[in-house]
């Protein structure tokens, strides 16, 4: 396994643009399909959501599940000072991306979320609410509804965590990989919970995902960056038990 001190040379962007690049399309399309309502009629009626107080889709996929979120991000800032099993293969400054950039992300999903004009479906007068459909890209126009309802808050305690993928793809790619497998199925599974719930459409979803992604992007080349304008550590000198020394010299003879 590489040595901490191999770490001075970050891995290479281009994957990581292209999966942006990816990403966005992927969460433009859905919105230019404008799947968003038939999704929800999947699960809604005119009577409202069958699932939204259900024990699988709220009492085990709802809270629990955010709670569980949080004692991993809790464990990860807790390996900053004491780092276990392949943790301690990380240096400081990767273990403080890999806590602290799940963090960041919450907080713009969050901001993002507060000043939200954009209800849940579950408002809307079609599924026996008050609300009107007004999509998320209609800046400023509100829908008669609470609002605060974009992006997903939930499914951010699954997406926030693919700052794992970055954090090992420069020393331990396919552990980086199984990590980024992990928080994205988490975060979709979570997104879906709520839309069976009526809680978000799936554009919501998607939308969390692509904000967490490009903040742990932002975060990795940044520390990449820094780290990469840091002398790298000298190794320590190598001890040569074969020359002698002055006491094992053989005595002249005069």
């Amino acid at each position: 396994m590489n040595s901490p001190a191999s770490y001075r040379v970050p891995a290479s962007l281009a994957p990581v643009r292209v999966y942006s690049l990816a990403a966005v399309m992927l969460v433009l399309a859905w919105d230019a399909c404008g799947l968003d309502l038939a999704m929800a009629r999947l699960f809604g009626s005119a009577t409202g959501f069958a699932g939204e107080l259900h024990w699988f889709w709220r009492g085990v996929m709802h809270e629990p599940m955010r709670n569980l979120g949080w004692l991993l991000e809790l464990t990860l800032l807790a390996t900053l000072f004491r780092p276990f099993g392949v943790l301690k293969q990380l240096p400081v400054e990767r273990r403080l991306q890999l806590a602290l950039t799940p963090l960041l992300a919450l907080i713009l999903v969050a901001g993002n979320k507060a000043h939200s004009l954009t209800s849940c479906p579950s408002e809307l007068q079609e599924f026996g609410g008050v609300a009107s459909y007004v999509s998320h890209w209609a800046l400023g126009l509100a829908d008669g509804g609470r609002g605060g309802c974009f992006p997903a808050g939930h499914a951010s305690a699954g997406f926030a965590f693919v700052a794992g993928f970055f954090a090992f793809r420069h020393s331990m790619p396919r552990l980086a990989a199984r990590w980024l497998l992990g928080a994205l199925l988490a975060g979709l599974m979570l997104g879906l919970a709520q839309q069976v719930r009526g809680q978000h459409y799936m554009s919501h979803t998607l939308w969390t995902a692509l904000i967490c992604w490009l903040c742990a992007a932002a975060v990795d080349w940044g520390v990449s960056r820094w780290t990469a304008r840091k002398p790298a550590r000298a190794p320590a000198p190598a001890h040569d038990f074969e020359a002698p020394t002055p006491l094992m010299q053989p005595a002249s003879h005069g």
